[in-house]
């Protein structure tokens, strides 16, 4: 009797890693179909900016960064230089910081050593949503499972792109040449509107780039470090006359 206790833990503990394995493959399921959407669109734009579909795809699989990879590309489509490409990524990126630093704050015991790193590469803004509004803390069984499909459809949606590309009718290219720009607006219009301190921020970051962009003395301005002066400016006047009030 007392031989058949461990087996029955271990059993336990299977099934539950199993369950933890399964919920985060649910609710990925939605992060993935949105991914496949967008990827898509950069496996266009990026063959159509000099990469070969092994390149495309494996860009996707190394960065899962939809904002970083688009600005990205941009910069090297333009013969920009790395230490470009390097400022552009830690500015645009530097918000999975904070969120790796937070989820660490919630995971689970079992989440050490090589699932650390695991974590970092897998924290995407709706992965880190998911994970942080998951009841109790994150296992590797439920992040595995979670980042999984995301992972995948990131990565197959990339492919297919910039495979298809060039087969699929223009008109049908251009179509989805757009998803990026609607996945932007999706996700700051909204918080526009409930937000005026946001709202404000978004204009003068628009009005910015317009300046950049029109006027003859900014033309030697590459667009990469644009994109830096945009952000930097655009979240320096918000964090200074629009702070967040830490809560009691």
């Amino acid at each position: 009797m007392t031989s058949a206790k461990p087996s029955v833990g271990w059993e336990q503990a299977a099934g539950k890693k199993h369950s933890d394995f399964k919920r985060g493959l649910r609710d990925g399921i939605p992060i993935c179909l949105g991914y496949f959407a967008v990827s898509f669109a950069f496996g266009i734009l990026a063959v159509d900016s000099g990469c070969t579909v092994l390149e495309a795809t494996l860009i996707s699989l190394t960065n899962l960064t939809s904002a970083g990879q688009f600005a990205g590309l941009t910069v090297i489509a333009q013969a920009g230089s790395l230490l470009e490409t390097a400022v552009t990524q830690l500015v645009i990126n530097a918000r999975y910081m904070l969120m790796s630093i937070a989820l660490s704050q919630k995971v689970d015991e079992d989440v050490h050593g090589i699932w650390r790193w695991i974590l970092g590469y897998g924290v995407t803004d709706e992965i880190f949503a998911a994970a942080i509004q998951s009841e109790g803390p994150v296992r590797k069984g439920y992040f595995g499972g979670l980042m999984l499909l995301p992972v995948a459809g990131w990565t197959a949606g990339t492919f297919l792109g910039a495979f298809l590309g060039n087969i699929l009718p223009e008109i049908l290219t251009n179509a989805l040449g757009v998803a990026l720009y609607g996945m932007f607006i999706a996700v700051f219009v909204p918080k526009s509107v409930e937000d005026r301190h946001v709202c404000i921020t978004v204009l003068l970051a628009v009005a910015i780039s317009v300046l950049l962009n029109f006027v003859p003395a900014f033309a030697g301005i590459s667009s990469g470090f644009a994109i830096i002066l945009c952000a930097v400016i655009a979240s320096a006047v918000g964090a200074v006359f629009f702070p967040v009030e830490e809560a009691q």
